[in-house]
């Protein structure tokens, strides 16, 4: 099967004493990933830490900088959001973006919660529903479904319901899981599905295998069934034009990480996926035997988080010119005029 839809993540990390540089950075890898033909560049959420902790604002100025690219967060924790707010910032984007805005969020607790609960929820921390409901209030109010009475005072007018509305937006919604209730979940409320490249030991410690079972629950409690939308999130490291030193550095980098692949890690039994580094022959051959792989058609690959900007340029002019073809994508160009086309 060939891949219709390539697509890249990163962090967006930050130097404390310089948060502007690393926003830039970000900002210009978004850039180079529109000229590359990418199809849509996805941005991690951190809180309290030094990535981005505003990926929507970040967005927002990326839709400045943009045309065709499709943007998106992989993922927003909605533990610290309140939905009504967040929906009005998503379509607010959206709308500046004409239509381009692929939010992935999930749920649960907020990461070190008992720290942290103090200084987001003050009084409520204990009433707080971290669970699905949570994301079913946010697809509610993007989706436009009233939550006040319309009316005039004076000479304001109110809506019923979320401003602005972007109608497109409600089916770009993405849920970003990793275990089978998520999966399952989110195709029983007609959202998109972002694979982690985390995920749950439920069913075995085969990490392609636990993907594709994920993938399968999906679409199997979807209402478009195959046609569901899935995009899968691997950490890819192609090295064709890596200098000496880069290749150097991104296998020290795998390897570091690998054992953490081997087994089950923690009370939750969490399985992380191998990087997978090397030339982009190999790499796409390693991808087209992943059983995970075989059941999507669109990916997010995810750029790894201590690289320097150099490094993250060479990875996906790669990834675009030549791991890109060999997985059969192609990719789409615009021409002044606005025209789509393919090239190969």
């Amino acid at each position: 099967m060939a891949l219709e839809k390539l697509g890249f993540l990163t962090i967006g990390l930050f130097d404390e004493a310089d948060p502007r540089k690393g926003h830039e950075s970000t900002l210009e890898v978004i850039e180079l990933g529109e000229r590359l033909g990418f199809d849509s560049a996805w941005v991690r959420h951190r809180h309290l830490q030094f990535g981005i902790s505003s990926p929507v604002a970040v967005l927002a100025a990326a839709t400045q900088r943009t045309s065709r690219i499709e943007l998106g967060t992989a993922v927003i924790p909605l533990g610290w959001e309140n939905p009504l707010r967040l929906a009005e910032d998503l379509a607010t984007v959206d709308v500046l973006s004409g239509g381009r805005l692929n939010p992935g969020v999930s749920v649960g607790p907020p990461m070190h919660f008992e720290r942290v609960k103090g200084a987001l929820y003050p009084h409520t921390a204990g009433a707080e529903d971290f669970g699905y409901d949570r994301v079913g209030r946010l697809l509610d109010l993007v989706r436009g479904v009233p939550v006040a009475e319309a009316g005039t005072e004076g000479f304001e007018v109110f809506s019923d319901h979320v401003q602005p509305h972007s109608p497109g937006l409600g089916s770009r919604m993405w849920y970003g899981g990793g275990s089978l209730a998520s999966a399952r979940w989110a195709g029983e409320h007609g959202m998109n599905f972002l694979t982690s490249s985390v995920v749950k030991a439920e069913e075995s410690e085969d990490f392609a295998g636990i993907q594709r079972s994920h993938i399968r629950a999906f679409r199997a409690a979807h209402p478009d069934g195959d046609r569901a939308r899935v995009s899968q999130g691997l950490v890819v490291i192609p090295t064709d034009s890596a200098t000496p030193d880069q290749r150097r550095r991104y296998e020290v980098y795998a390897e570091q990480r690998t054992p953490r692949t081997a087994t089950p890690q923690g009370p939750a039994r969490l399985m992380f996926a191998p990087d997978l580094v090397g030339p982009s022959a190999q790499i796409a051959e390693r991808l087209h035997a992943h059983a995970g792989y075989q059941e999507v058609r669109e990916v997010a690959f995810a750029l790894p988080f201590t690289f320097e900007h150099e490094d993250y340029l060479q990875i996906l002019t790669d990834i675009a010119t030549n791991l890109g073809p060999a997985l059969g994508w192609r990719r789409r160009d615009v021409d002044p005029g606005g025209a789509s086309s393919y090239s190969g």
